[in-house]
């Protein structure tokens, strides 16, 4: 083989394996002011939740304290959480929806 013939070889690609995004918990807090048709009001109207399910998670942060709406990207947690936590202010109310990320 060594008349002037080139050998080709191929060249490896190597593609960088990406991470997933890092997940986000929207978090209802429970006080004990704000009355509960106005929570899921907020969660029918924030996280586009139907009335069964709004209900339930208001019923579960009403008796444990707190309870999880939703799991999304950081950035959509933390903006629903902040426009459901408006909401209830400019209506009055001290409700709280807090992020944190998910484990």
């Amino acid at each position: 083989m060594s008349n002037g013939d080139t050998v080709l070889k191929p060249k490896t690609v190597t593609k960088p394996k990406l991470e997933r995004p890092r997940l986000y918990k929207v978090i209802l807090v429970n006080d004990d002011y704000t009355p509960r048709d106005f929570v899921v009001l907020v969660l029918k109207a924030i996280f586009r939740m139907p009335e069964t399910t709004s209900y339930r998670v208001m019923m579960t942060a009403h008796k444990m304290g707190t309870s999880v709406v939703v799991v999304c990207a950081r950035d959509i947690a933390e903006t629903k959480a902040k426009e459901a936590t408006e909401l209830a202010k400019d209506a009055g109310f001290p409700l709280l929806f807090q992020t944190e990320p998910e484990e």
